[in-house]
This record gives structure tokens, C-alpha cells and sequence, in this order.
């Protein structure tokens, strides 16, 4: 028997209503189906995030250590398999995929050590150095260049279709805001995303690359990360979560520094991109009902506003 996590059930129930509750219902029968098809045996507890289930497994054929994943198929999570295969051909840290079950996105993935994730590392500016060491394995691959794929044939989804929804719901936002700084703050951000929103890019980004979201693997060789929501795009998009991840605002100017060396950005477009980030989150606030920015994500924007003109060759 599977326990289903009290929280599972709810976020679920929140986030997908009806589909989410038969979602869960029919998750101790998907689980006893996939461990039977995969052949293997339960190995520990079972752990959960906002939207899967994660059962610690061993693969009776080779006694190699796994986790299988299930979660639903929506556009959150349509492309973490395609994007995992990719990277793994590229070699890039990425979790490995080992099985994958199009139907019901059900996943084999690699064991990793879910005692060192790099939310628990001590030194903040040592994580950035790791998220910026894995960005750059992983914005280096392009979709399109793999096997004659394209971003849209691969089914991921585009930075550029991204930007014309937060363009056309930006006027919404500074409506809805009720401090002026933070409408015009908005305002600066549409404006520096409307400047690069014609080369969207062709790279392939995370979109939620955050210190919780990168993992040991077990043999201790290194950092690698795990639930993407992929996205094809410009890779300037990919570094707000390490901006906001154990925010401080004195440092917010270091550590966008260090990112766009690492992966050798030119500033004014990561600056315009990263303004986008902003831009998309307050979009999603707003529609929530939310009439401020979040502090933090603002201060963000002013000091990289402040830092670059958001076309500037910085």
C-alpha cells in the first residue's frame, strides 16, 4: 500500500480541482503498475513535491538504486523528460533519465542524495558559483541542433511566446499596483523586455533553477539538477531564482555578476531578461489578487535596472 502525502492531496486538489483528486485517486494503482512494468521493488519512504509523487526504488535486474516519479501531464511538466533526455546526451547536470512512460509521465530518474541538496550548503555565494557552473552546462544545448529537433517539435515551450504574454498582461499589472515606484518600476521592465523580446534565443533552460532544485548524486560526483520546467530560450532568463534564493540585498549586484561571467552573458540583455523574470512573477501575483511586488523581487529589479541600461553592452 502507498500512503499519498496529506499535502500532495491538497496542493492537487488546489492547483487542478477535479483532475488533480483523479490524479491522486488513481495513484496507488499507477504506482503497483509501474513497479511491476519496470521491475522494481520499493526501497524507502515516499517523498512528494507541489505536483509529484517519488518513490525510492531499486531495479531488480541490475540492483541499481532509482526513484520513480509520477506526476501528471500538463504543460508544466510536458517537457522535463524531452529536456532530460537532451541533456543527458550532452552530458550536461541534469538528473539522468532512465525510463519514461509517455502516457501518464510517469519516470525512472537516478537515485540522488536527498541529504545534500544545495539549500542546505553554508556559503550563499558558493551555491551561486554551483547554480552558474550548472547553467552553463545546461543553456549550452540547443534543442534545435539535437537530432534536427525544434523547439515546438520537441515539445518545449518558447521564451518568445512567454514574453508577448507578460507584454500583453503588463498594462493589467501597473493598473492593478498601488504604489507608483512599483508601477513604474513594471512599466521599466516591459520596456526592456520589449527591446529583446525579438531574439528570444534558442537555448534550453531549466526556468526554476533554485538552490533546492540541485541535488548530490549518491557517489558524491557533483552537483546535477532535478525538476525542470523547460523552456527554449536566452539563457539571461534563467537568474532570478538564485537572485531571490536566500535574498540579500547587498549582494544582489555580486551575484548577477558572477552568473553573467560563468556563463559569459552579455549584461544589458541578461538584464533585460532577468526584468522579464520580474515582470512574469508580478503577471502571476497579480492574477492572484496581489497588489504589490514581492519585496525582495523588486529590489532585484532596481539594482539591475541601476546596474546596466537594459540594452547597454555592459
Amino acid at each position: 500500500m502507498i500512503d499519498i502525502p496529506d499535502a500532495l492531496i491538497a496542493t492537487q486538489s488546489a492547483y487542478n480541482g477535479e483532475a488533480g483528486r483523479a490524479f491522486v485517486a488513481a495513484l496507488p494503482g499507477r504506482a503497483a503498475e509501474f513497479l511491476e512494468r519496470w521491475g522494481l521493488r520499493r526501497d524507502g519512504a515516499a517523498m512528494y513535491g507541489v505536483c509529484a509523487l517519488v518513490l525510492p526504488v531499486v531495479r531488480e535486474a541490475d540492483g541499481r538504486r532509482a526513484v520513480l516519479k509520477l506526476q501528471p501531464v500538463d504543460p508544466e511538466t510536458a517537457g522535463e523528460p524531452v529536456a532530460l533526455r537532451l541533456w543527458g546526451a550532452a552530458g550536461a547536470g541534469a538528473v539522468r533519465l532512465l525510463e519514461h512512460d509517455p502516457e501518464t509521465g510517469s519516470m525512472l530518474l537516478e537515485r540522488l542524495d536527498g541529504h545534500r541538496a544545495l539549500a542546505g550548503e553554508p556559503d550563499a555565494d558558493r551555491a551561486v558559483r554551483v547554480i552558474a557552473g550548472l547553467l552553463a552546462e545546461l543553456t549550452a544545448v540547443r534543442p534545435g541542433a539535437v537530432a534536427g529537433a525544434t523547439g515546438s517539435g520537441a515539445g518545449l515551450r518558447g521564451l518568445g511566446e512567454a514574453a508577448a504574454r507578460m507584454l500583453a498582461a503588463a498594462p493589467d499589472v501597473v493598473a492593478a499596483l498601488v504604489d507608483e515606484e512599483e508601477r513604474a518600476l513594471v512599466r521599466d521592465c516591459a520596456a526592456a523586455v520589449r527591446e529583446v523580446a525579438g531574439e528570444p534565443g534558442d537555448r534550453l533552460l531549466h526556468w526554476d533553477l533554485h538552490f533546492g532544485n540541485v541535488l548530490a548524486r549518491e557517489d558524491g560526483a557533483g552537483w546535477v539538477a532535478i525538476d525542470p520546467k523547460p523552456l527554449v530560450g536566452d539563457p539571461g532568463f534563467e537568474l532570478l531564482p538564485a537572485l531571490v534564493d536566500r535574498f540579500d540585498a547587498g549582494a544582489v549586484g555580486k551575484r548577477f555578476d558572477a552568473m553573467t561571467g560563468v556563463l559569459g552573458l552579455d549584461r544589458g540583455r541578461a538584464a533585460a531578461w532577468t526584468l522579464g523574470r520580474v515582470l512574469q512573477n508580478a503577471c502571476w501575483s497579480a492574477e492572484g489578487g496581489a497588489r504589490r511586488l514581492a519585496p525582495e523581487q523588486a529590489e532585484i529589479a532596481r539594482v539591475v535596472r541601476g546596474s546596466v541600461s537594459p540594452m547597454g553592452r555592459g
